[in-house]
């Protein structure tokens, strides 16, 4: 991996909790809008310029780009954002404290190393992907960094994880933290340092460069946005030693993150009574069902291949039979491609979880709760709950040039925006 220090543009210490926010695509226009509200630091005014018309506008108006560059410059002008002087690394860690149910009951830290990422490994195939993307997506993340010329939040990597970059970021933790606080309304603490000691800067480089691969672990549609961006100023200009020829990601040990469900919610059981949508089920799945629905814990999967059902007030238990999936297939063995296969699409009718109307998905964040809410309010009818994939699954399915099914993998806790910022100069 060839990676490189830059020249951070942050926010003062002091400022630092009013002008970061949650990243751009986990809430929507009106969301962003209020959380904002009373606060003109607040990064969404960047990220989410279309906050700053009233009414609001549709999120890819026109008029959005130019606003966000004027809402950029506004806050460079206010010192609201400074560039530092010299290039660094940066380490930039978040833990889950013992309170969030998350945790497994005591703090859960992981410690990412914010670099810039090389756009020509992403173009080569050495930043690796999971998922698709949307070209729509993608075109309005260039347009947002074309006009910037900017990365205005980091892209999430995995790495596989190194004893020597361990005990490096272990040694700089020592130190006090530029920044350091517990941030609304989710509860994660954000702890933020500065590496401007050169031999360290060159220790990490020379690391990396005997790292084979990374893995777009979130924020792949940012990824190709920024790498396409970068290649559109390397064939206008020929230069391969520029800044834009890197981005900004944040890059974690694979053996420190921490992925949760991402659940499904279907409108209806496809004209089946919930008798005959069980009897199907039984066909591939072994039925089991919990005494006491109220027990979010006690229902929640147990391991690959089980499921947890939710139908007509009452939890099931479903455990797929033998031969019905193949382990030795990098995505037929995944649970969200059983449960699409056989229940989804064999027994629903839902062969395009993209696309089709009558199914949502809801993060393991939200709880098994939020599944149980939403049956019970008549609003759904059925609602499934998948045991998370591993990271190590993530890596095989990348590594095989594989795609994962829509909605498969949900990392928490997800970057904070607004503590660093690239500038592409």
């Amino acid at each position: 991996m060839k990676i490189k220090p830059f020249k951070g543009i942050r926010p003062p210490k002091e400022l630092v909790e009013q002008v970061s926010s949650r990243p751009y695509d986990v809430l929507n226009s009106e969301e962003a809008q209020a959380e904002a509200a009373g606060n003109e630091m607040s990064l969404y005014h960047i990220i989410k310029p279309e906050i700053n018309f009233n009414p609001l506008i549709d999120e890819h108006d026109p008029r959005v780009y130019p606003e966000a560059l004027s809402q950029y410059k506004r806050f460079r002008a206010k010192g609201w954002l400074v560039q530092d002087l010299e290039e660094n690394y940066y380490i930039y860690a978040q833990t889950i404290l013992a309170s969030n149910p998350l945790s497994g009951g005591k703090d859960k830290t992981q410690y990412g190393l914010v670099v810039g990422a090389w756009v020509d490994d992403y173009l080569e195939g050495r930043i690796k992907k999971h998922e698709l993307t949307r070209r729509d997506k993608e075109e309005d993340r260039m347009k947002h960094v074309r006009t910037l010329n900017a990365n205005m939040e980091p892209v999430f990597f995995a790495y596989p994880h190194r004893d020597d970059l361990d005990a490096i970021i272990e040694k700089v933790c020592k130190q006090t933290p530029e920044y350091d606080f517990v941030a609304a309304p989710e509860g994660f603490r954000h702890t933020f340092w500065v590496i401007n000691n050169k031999q360290t800067i060159e220790r990490i480089t020379q690391i990396f460069a005997s790292i084979p691969a990374m893995y777009i672990a979130d924020g792949h549609h940012r990824s190709a946005a920024a790498a396409g961006v970068g290649a559109e100023k390397q064939k206008a200009t020929g230069d391969k030693n520029a800044e834009f020829n890197y981005f900004l990601a944040v890059c974690f040990p694979d053996n420190q993150l921490n992925i949760i469900d991402y659940n499904r919610v279907v409108k209806d059981l496809n004209g089946l009574t919930e008798e005959e949508f069980l009897s199907k089920v039984s066909e591939d799945f072994d039925i089991e069902c919990y005494n006491d629905a109220n027990d979010a814990n006690g229902v929640k999967p147990k391991k690959l291949h089980n499921f947890s059902l939710y139908l007509g007030g009452k939890w099931y238990s479903l455990t797929a039979k033998e031969g019905r999936y193949d382990d030795s297939d990098p995505i037929g063995v995944l649970d969200v491609t059983i449960s699409s296969n056989l229940i989804l699409d064999k027994i629903l009718g839902i062969k395009d979880l993209r696309s089709d109307k009558r199914i949502d998905f809801v993060g393991g964040i939200r709880g098994l709760g939020e599944l149980q809410r939403r049956v019970d309010s008549g609003e759904m009818k059925v609602a499934l709950a998948l045991y998370p994939v591993t990271m190590q699954q993530i890596i095989d399915i990348a590594d095989s040039g594989n795609i994962m099914p829509p909605k498969t993998t949900w990392f928490e806790p997800k970057l904070r925006s607004g503590l660093v910022v690239h500038e592409l100069n």
